[in-house]
């Protein structure tokens, strides 16, 4: 049954006229009388009952016009659903992120724009490593994701930088290096490499560390590293207990602030910790489109000197490098 029998059929029992009816539909008397009738062999049911001055309808009518109404109306509904859809306004959106990417502010601050701008959309978020985030953006598990550095880059990905930040060590507060030391005093690479580290495994986010320590190597320095873990936090966590010491982005400074020192480190300005938009680039999901273009504005608003976006798209999906 087409929805135009029901407009016809629901217009005629409003007006109670088949003239009056015909005029608000647009169309002309007699086609819509063959068309209600129609409906009528259909049904297999008088639906008006013809009199002089126009139709009335049956028991039967009124019944069909209570299901008539109700279609209609789940149709409009339905109808005004899929334009939000249309225009990005509702749907899911999966997001995930690294630990070391959530403690920068503004990953919360850009999920809480998105939440502002589009109520309808139900926002999904995760987080995990790098690797395990930028396998579940290829196998269509998630829509976005921030991260610092990729880790691989599969076909179909695209990989922006919108930020940059300088590194900081982390230090067990009580240590020699951290105690005493007067506020904003930097650390040397070479004292720092001469201290147990503790790194993010090489599987999960190899980016920074990889990054400290290749530089090291190629000053003549020998790190010693005595923990791998899977996490950022989880990296702060073994620093505060006084296992070792780390690098951290500084957007990461103040965790755990009674138990760590961050400190600023001297010769070591090729090291820093980029944020990274990840996407797919044959994206349907309009909530993702919309997402990626609102990361893209803010991280463009969010410039600063010490922070300064890259041009879009500006780490390529031949990026080789990870990220915590």
């Amino acid at each position: 049954m087409e929805t135009r029998a029901l407009r016809y059929f629901l217009a005629v029992a409003q007006t109670g006229h088949m003239t009056r009816a015909a005029e608000q539909l647009g169309i002309q008397q007699p086609p819509l009388s063959v068309q209600i009738k129609a409906l009528e062999r259909r049904l297999g049911m008088a639906l008006f009952r013809r009199h002089p001055r126009g139709v009335a309808l049956t028991d039967a009518g009124r019944a069909f016009q209570a299901e008539a109404e109700r279609l209609m109306q789940d149709m409009a509904a339905m109808e005004a659903r899929m334009a939000r859809l249309a225009r990005g306004e509702a749907g899911v959106l999966s997001v995930g992120f690294t630990s070391s990417a959530a403690a920068h502010r503004f990953v919360p601050q850009a999920l809480r724009a998105f939440r502002r701008q589009y109520p309808g959309v139900e926002l999904k978020i995760s987080e995990n490593n790098a690797a395990d985030l930028t396998e579940a953006l290829a196998a269509g598990r998630l829509h976005g994701g921030l991260l610092r550095v990729p880790v691989a880059a599969p076909p179909g990905l695209v990989f922006e930088t919108l930020l940059r930040e300088p590194v900081l060590a982390a230090l067990p507060i009580e240590h020699p290096l951290a105690a005493g030391r007067p506020p904003g005093r930097a650390l040397s690479l070479a004292a720092l490499c001469g201290e147990p580290l503790i790194l993010v495994r090489r599987a999960g986010a190899p980016g920074l560390y990889a990054d400290l320590l290749s530089l090291a190597l190629a000053r003549g320095l020998r790190p010693r590293v005595v923990a791998e873990v899977d996490r950022m936090m989880s990296n702060l966590n073994l620093v505060a207990a006084g296992v070792g010491l780390s690098v951290v982005p500084a957007s990461m400074e103040g965790v755990h602030a009674h138990a760590i020192a961050y400190l600023p480190l001297t010769d070591a300005a090729a090291l820093d910790a980029p944020l990274t938009l990840v996407s797919r680039e044959d994206e349907d999901n309009l909530p993702a489109q919309r997402f990626t273009a609102l990361v893209r504005e803010l991280a463009a608003q969010e410039a600063t000197p010490s922070m300064t976006p890259a041009p879009a798209r500006a780490a390529s999906r031949r990026t080789k490098k990870a990220a915590p």
